[in-house]
């Protein structure tokens, strides 16, 4: 695979925000990216993450807020002239075309000459390992393959920007996976800039220079995979990112500066509230260790123990109902109604207030 030398250009968002009559689903967003990043927006259905991507490529118009792209004022620019390209979720390939024809289409609606558009096929070929495929049509083609075609249409035209739109979405899960990689691949080899969108935190985590958590039309957080998983500004982005789940268990602060879980009552590193206030402490499951009986353990019971080779996942519940789950690389075998002791691993807990935001 030849490397392209090619520099990505910046985007920039100034205080965008989109509505739909009276409905605000995108509330004065400001963001900076910089060029050549890989950048992941995530968060649940809903969020506006695949509207915002939207705005960017000029498929939807923006309701207050100034798009840059490079040194240009982009906003009210029709998509073609921003230097973008998209990749959908559907692959959108023309059925009675060639791969190659397929791959070239755009350009010859829009002039370029016959010897460049060969040239950029056969680039764009070269790069997704499909050289062997060009004459065949999408019918003819895997899942995993039109895939690459519809991405190829993309690099032919030599954007400054990527946009993707869920695009390992209609895969199957061990395709998802190779795709993920095959992505990762063509990013260090382009060294363009990626706007990645996707509601799956693992393709999130594994693809991105930078996360943009979007939760209800606004930034959560924007951070590197690791800060993000292991510095979280609030509950939602903690429970959103990490599988499994983020363990949350509830509880309320004691006179004497310490906050009580279901029985026990837990040291907490952070400033002292007012006693009987709420509070929310995160664990993450490979940060819940199973312990000897102590007063400063919380004591649990296992619902269900799964073993997944190496590592055993146990579904617990503490006394007040609240659930967790423990990530146990001990080799020890656990059983349904077992009866364990639980100690976060130092250090390793997040402490949030009533309002959900960290509490540092």
């Amino acid at each position: 695979m030849k490397a392209i030398e090619r520099t990505g250009a910046g985007v920039r968002l100034e205080n965008i925000r989109k509505t739909f009559g009276a409905l605000d689903v995108i509330h004065g967003i400001d963001l900076e990216i910089r060029g050549g990043e890989f950048i992941v927006f995530v968060g649940p259905s809903g969020c506006g993450k695949s509207t915002l991507l939207r705005m960017i490529a000029g498929l939807e118009d923006v309701s207050d807020g100034e798009i840059s792209i490079g040194d240009r004022d982009v906003t009210y620019l029709d998509p073609s002239e921003r230097g973008i390209a998209m990749v959908f979720q559907s692959y959108a390939l023309y059925p009675h075309m060639t791969v190659r024809e397929n791959l070239g289409f755009g350009l010859k609606m829009a002039g370029t000459p016959a010897d460049e558009i060969a040239r950029r096929v056969d680039a764009a070929a070269d790069i997704l390992k499909i050289t062997h495929l060009q004459e065949r049509r999408p019918g003819q083609l895997s899942g995993g393959q039109r895939q690459r075609v519809a991405i190829g249409r993309a690099i032919v035209r030599e954007p400054d920007v990527f946009l993707f739109d869920e695009p390992l979405s209609n895969l199957d899960a061990e395709l998802r996976v190779s795709m993920r990689v095959e992505i990762a691949k063509l990013h260090r080899t382009l060294g363009n800039t990626m706007i990645y969108v996707t509601h799956d935190q693992t393709e999130a985590m594994t693809l991105a220079s930078r996360i943009v958590i979007l939760h209800d039309g606004r930034i959560e957080q924007v951070g590197t995979p690791r800060e993000v998983y292991e510095d979280p500004d609030n509950i939602f982005v903690a429970g959103f990112i990490g599988s499994p789940r983020i363990n949350l268990i509830e509880g309320v602060w004691q006179a004497d500066g310490t906050a009580r879980f279901a029985e026990t009552e837990l040291p907490v590193s952070v400033a002292m509230r007012p006693a009987g206030e709420k509070l929310v402490i995160g664990i993450r499951a490979e940060n819940l260790l199973v312990v000897e009986n102590r007063p400063s353990a919380l004591k649990a019971v296992i619902d269900f123990a799964e073993y997944l080779g190496g590592t055993r996942y146990l579904y617990c519940a503490l006394s007040d109902g609240q659930s967790l789950v423990v990530e146990d690389r001990s080799g020890r075998d656990y059983a349904s109604g077992d009866t364990i002791f639980l100690s976060p691993s130092e250090g390793k807990t997040f402490c949030f207030g009533a309002d959900g935001l960290r509490i540092r």
